[in-house]
């Protein structure tokens, strides 16, 4: 039997309009589709009749060893001869462990190919009239996972707060009064402004700005939680002045 095929595809962050049109085109002639927890369900609609559906949805710190799980699921029905997408939030390759997945299949000699996502990281600022480049404000901007609490600490916080104009993280609410304090502690000004944007890009989204002194304060204030992305930079100061959503929404 012919090999099927595994298409690792980014979902962009939750707007379903913001999928790229070669990830919906991937969608439609889907066999099976392995899709994660906050996929957009109209984004599902766009599969043909008949198309398998594989929910291997992660909740906050409940992974447990469902990657491995989803490294079978792919093997098992590229080798049936299907047409296989992994569906995922954002970008496959930027905290999305599409990378891992391709390792596995090229591992099997399975035929993959990888469809690049609008991330969160950017899109979430966007959405909040946030620029994560200014020629005014940010040269350049780092990415960071502020998840995993048993590997927060190789971050390298002193290299960091130093080394970039605007920092953003994912997946980092659980953990956002460790990363005020260990910028500050390595050299943030405590002024620095922050924005925390939740649901970004969907009509459940909100922001609320304020500082590396201030900012913990303010979403436990206003019951922010995850999903959400926390941006550190002088760039937050444009939120005021250039925030769209909140005008069309």
């Amino acid at each position: 039997m012919n090999k099927g095929k595994v298409y690792i595809v980014g979902a962009g962050p939750g707007n379903p309009k913001l999928i790229t049109v070669y990830g919906r085109e991937c969608i439609e002639k889907a066999d099976v589709i392995i899709y994660d927890r906050l996929i957009s369900r109209e984004l599902l609609a766009y599969a043909k009749e008949g198309t398998e559906f594989v929910y291997c949805g992660k909740e906050p710190k409940k992974h447990g060893n469902i990657q491995q799980q989803i490294h079978e699921w792919l093997v098992e029905h590229a080798l049936q001869g299907k047409t296989v997408v992994r569906l995922k939030g954002g970008d496959p390759f930027i905290f999305g462990r599409g990378g891992e997945e391709a390792e596995h299949l090229r591992a099997h000699g399975i035929p993959y190919e990888i469809v690049p996502g609008v991330t969160a990281g950017v899109a979430a600022p966007a959405y909040a009239g946030i620029p994560v480049t200014h020629r005014n404000y940010a040269g350049g901007v780092t990415f960071i996972a502020g998840h995993q609490s048993g590997e927060r600490d190789r971050i390298r916080w002193d290299a960091l707060s130093q080394a970039t104009d605007t920092i953003v993280f994912y997946m980092g609410m659980a953990n956002i009064a460790y990363i005020c304090e260990q910028l500050k502690r390595h050299g943030k000004d405590e002024h620095t402004p922050v924005a925390v944007i939740e649901w970004a890009t969907t009509n459940k989204q909100r922001t609320v700005v304020g500082t590396l002194q201030t900012i913990v304060h303010l979403v436990q204030e206003h019951n922010f939680s995850s999903p959400a992305i926390i941006v550190v930079g002088d760039v937050v100061q444009l939120h005021d002045k250039l925030k769209w959503v909140e005008e069309i929404w």
